[in-house]
């Protein structure tokens, strides 16, 4: 099997963690009362699949975040 999906899915989560990473310290950054974050990040299979059977990827993390 081919692994070059493995490269994609990597670059994948490197974009998705940098991005998230920089948007939520801004977001303490411009809102300096907050105390905590309760934050889920959710990953959605926006696959079309021609093949209904197939249950859809579907994974969601939550976390407080203290920011003090």
């Amino acid at each position: 099997m081919d692994e070059n999906y493995k490269k994609d899915i990597r670059f994948l989560l490197k974009s998705f963690g940098v991005m998230t990473d920089e948007a939520i310290v801004e977001h303490i950054i411009n809102n300096p009362n907050i105390l905590e974050l309760d934050l889920q990040l959710i990953l959605q299979d926006n696959t079309n699949y021609e093949d209904k059977s197939i249950k859809k990827l579907s994974l969601e993390v939550s976390k407080k975040i203290i920011c003090k």
